[in-house]
């Protein structure tokens, strides 16, 4: 649909552009969190993770107690999940990928993740569990996915309610 305002010819979405169930499929992640590292109680950050633009992207604000804050836009186009994670250390990631058994899995290769000129394959899990809580892994691969060891694991919980 066209729209013309304030002089500008503005392309707007058809009503429901991103209704489909597909398009709902990372919602679990949406809410105000306090992020712990998985099994302890330890707040090391905070985020909040928002759906936005008609239905059509889940938004990311990391922000960190210490280390490099963040952000990602997440959005389900031509069949796929897609991730753009930027930082404040200049790091831009693309990730890849979609719901499996319940899960959201995104992978990517990320530059100098371990340092210049180490990069990996990073694959992320995401997972609600029973508690409401969502769960966030990331492995590595430093052998183009051949073996995969692990490199974060975070726990999501709404924020206000304690952790475990």
């Amino acid at each position: 649909m066209l729209v013309w305002i304030m002089g500008l010819l503005l392309v707007q979405a058809s009503p429901g552009a991103c209704s489909g169930p597909e398009h709902s499929q990372f919602d679990f992640w949406v809410g105000e969190w306090d992020v712990t590292p998985t099994g302890k109680p330890n707040i090391v950050a905070t985020s909040l993770i928002q759906k936005l633009y008609g239905g059509c992207a889940v938004r990311e604000h990391w922000m960190p107690a210490k280390g490099t804050p963040g952000g990602s836009l997440n959005s389900y186009v031509d069949g796929r999940w897609r991730q753009t994670w930027v930082d404040a250390a200049n790091s831009r990631v693309e990730f890849v990928g979609g719901l499996v058994n319940g899960k959201m899995i995104l992978t990517g290769e990320w530059k100098g993740v371990n340092g210049p000129g180490k990069d990996a394959i990073i694959r992320m899990t995401y997972s609600k569990n029973r508690d409401g809580s969502v769960r966030q892994h990331g492995e590595q691969s430093t052998d183009f996915g051949l073996t995969w060891s692990s490199n974060f694991d975070f726990t999501y919980h709404p924020k206000g309610r304690p952790a475990g």
